[in-house]
């Protein structure tokens, strides 16, 4: 009897990789979110900023930075624009001197009010509607949750 040859692996298509394709969308988004805030003079990491700080108030630094899953190195100077263009107020904390309370101004939350159509704006453009995108965003989200255990379980 001969041996049996093994087949040759299949080679790795770019279509095929989850990452690839999330990778993609990312950056489109990226780009159709920066086409519809860029009349608000605002960048998507700013608006995500106002949108958090909307629905949570008043948070640390440190607390904005894990909502948005934001390295301090990114925030501080984003926080700052939107200081300096008063949409934000940051402020010692003064329980602990080493906090820094970040909220939204009055301004930052009528900015965040104009931009409330921006969701159905991002479904339209998407090709999807919004009750779609939300099943999209629980899927994403659910994915990303079972990741991020994986990853913890790997590390711990």
């Amino acid at each position: 009897m001969t041996p049996r040859k093994s087949a040759a692996p299949r080679p790795i298509k770019i279509e095929q990789q989850v990452c690839f394709s999330l990778h993609a969308a990312a950056r489109t988004y990226d780009a159709l979110y920066r086409d519809l805030l860029a009349p608000h003079d605002l960048s998507y990491p700013q608006y995500l900023v106002l949108i958090v700080l909307g629905q949570s108030g008043p948070m640390s630094v440190n607390e904005v930075g894990a909502a948005l899953r934001l390295d301090s190195g990114t925030l501080s100077p984003l926080l700052k624009r939107l200081a300096a263009k008063g949409l934000v107020s940051r402020e010692r904390d003064p329980a602990d001197e080493r906090r820094v309370q970040v909220s939204l101004t009055r301004a930052g939350s009528r900015t965040l009010a104009n931009l409330a159509d921006v969701p159905a704006q991002v479904a339209k453009a998407s090709g999807m509607t919004m009750p779609e995108l939300r099943r999209l965003m629980n899927t994403l989200r659910a994915t990303t949750a079972a990741a991020d255990e994986h990853i913890r379980a790997r590390s711990g």
